[in-house]
C-alpha cells in the first residue's frame, strides 16, 4: 500500500509533470533543429544548386540553431553550396 500511495502523492505528481514539461520542451527544440537541418539544403536545391553529401552531412550534424539560421540566410544568396561556410 505504501508504494501505491507514493505514486499518488502531490510531490510525485509534481515530479512527473516537470518531467513531461521538460520532455516537451526538448522535443520542440529538437524539432526546430531538424527543421532547419532539412531547410538549409532544400533552399539550395530549390535554387538549382547541387548539394554535395559533404555539405549535407555538415548541416545535418549541426545542433546550433543560430548557426543553422545563418546558413539558411546564406543559402538564399549563395552561388554554390560551399558559400554556406564562407569565412568559417
Amino acid at each position: 500500500m505504501a508504494i501505491q500511495y507514493f505514486w499518488r502523492h502531490p510531490l510525485a505528481e509534481q515530479v512527473r509533470e516537470e518531467g513531461r514539461r521538460q520532455g516537451l520542451e526538448e522535443s520542440r527544440k529538437r524539432g526546430h533543429i531538424e527543421g532547419w537541418q532539412e531547410m538549409v539544403p532544400r533552399i539550395l536545391e530549390w535554387r538549382g544548386i547541387a548539394v554535395p553529401d559533404v555539405i549535407r552531412e555538415r548541416v545535418t550534424a549541426c545542433e546550433d540553431l543560430d548557426q543553422l539560421e545563418v546558413w539558411a540566410q546564406r543559402a538564399v544568396h549563395a552561388a554554390d553550396a560551399a558559400e554556406l561556410f564562407a569565412g568559417e
